[in-house]
């Protein structure tokens, strides 16, 4: 049986509109695993423009939801560390609150958006941190990965061997990123073409993954694939062409090849890990750039409509065992990420009355000066 989520929004009046269509449902057993899990979960629509997190509170599910410019790719970096990729911007959050505290009398984190760094419009895609602290981003516009400048948009740091110049034009749609040990892994690209737009006639099998140091094509022949993390030691992707959550085998013995885990029905974009579960999100291929991919025939197949929203699928099995369902207005998701030892985080948004008037310090701090 459905179970009706409440809702809280942070979200301006001209976002507000979009939701107002909008129904969530969930499995019955989603608010006990969170808990077990102890965890919360963060994902982002760029159709709605909003940072949503789901935790638990009183006897059910809580859905909190920010607006922010095109969110996209989210890295969670430890303990109440949240960093964004949001439109033309990076934005850094930190929590605020203790552990023994709440705000409104409810939220165990309330994160804050502390930096907000302007990189102009490069359809940021998936997003990362490193050793030094930097954020290093997927810069899909200009098909390289980049991390921030203090003078200029961005300082590019790698471009896949293909692509022949740093020059302005998508050519073959790079957008997920792996980090490892703190430094950029592998990422995901639609294709491997170096002619501007030229990816969209690659969709249904030009699909690669790169690995970044080495600066080569360890799997080929994917449809579209999105959002690859390690986990456990192996490299996780989304086919998200074909719906499937799987490993890449043979990683390091020469070419490697996809092998499925699990069937997902929907466009798949958002991948997390927590123990033995995965965390995958899904959007309805309500577009022609979604449309005419072999996940079409796989759903026709299973006599099954294409969702929006989360599915919990554990590894053992490849089972779906827990989810969120998203249907009305809002069909497309990208990114999501686990909060671990949250059980009901919010976020402020950036220049909101609610951002302003929040003033939080160390009293403790040692330039504090207090006698």
């Amino acid at each position: 049986m459905d179970t009706p989520l409440e809702t809280v929004k942070d979200i301006e009046p001209a976002q507000a509109s979009a939701e107002q269509a909008v129904e969530y449902s969930l499995s019955p057993g989603l608010v006990a695993r969170l808990a077990i899990l102890d965890i919360s979960i963060a994902f982002t629509s760029y159709q709605s423009s909003i940072l949503y997190f789901l935790g638990r509170g009183g006897e059910g599910a809580h859905l909190h939801q920010s607006g922010l410019p095109k969110p996209m790719g989210i890295c969670v970096e430890g303990p109440g560390r949240l960093t964004l990729a949001s439109g033309a911007h990076v934005v850094r959050f930190r929590n605020v609150l203790a552990a023994n505290e709440r705000i409104n009398d409810a939220f165990d984190a309330c994160y804050v958006p502390r930096t907000f760094h302007l990189t102009g419009d490069l359809d940021l895609h998936d997003i990362g941190v490193d050793a030094d602290d930097r954020p290093i981003f997927v810069n899909t516009r200009f098909n390289c990965l980049a991390t921030l400048s203090p003078k200029h948009s961005f300082e590019p740091i790698w471009k896949p061997r293909f692509i022949t110049g740093l020059l302005d034009g998508d050519k073959c749609h790079l957008n997920g990123l792996a980090m490892r040990k703190g430094r950029p892994a592998y990422v995901t690209s639609v294709s491997r073409s170096d002619v501007i737009d030229g990816w969209r006639d690659r969709r249904a099998d030009g699909g690669v993954v790169i690995d970044v140091e080495a600066n080569a094509i360890v799997c080929e022949g994917l449809s579209m694939p999105h959002s690859p993390r390690m986990h456990r030691g192996e490299l996780w992707l989304v086919n998200s062409g074909t719906g499937e959550l799987g490993v890449v085998e043979r990683l390091g013995e020469g070419m490697g090849r996809f092998s499925p885990r699990a069937f997902c029905p929907g466009f798949l974009r958002g991948l997390a890990f927590r123990d033995k579960y995965a965390f995958v999100g899904l959007s309805k291929p309500r577009y022609k750039r979604f449309e005419g991919l072999a996940l079409d025939q796989r759903l026709r197949q299973a006599d099954a409509e294409p969702w929006c929203g989360v599915q919990i699928i554990d590894l053992d099995t490849g089972g779906c065992v827990d989810w969120l369902r998203i249907d009305g207005a809002v069909a497309e998701l990208y990114d999501i990420a686990v909060l671990p030892g949250f059980a009901r985080p919010m976020a402020l948004t950036p220049f909101s009355g609610e951002a302003a008037s929040l003033i939080t310090f160390d009293a403790n701090g040692r330039d504090a000066g207090l006698s």
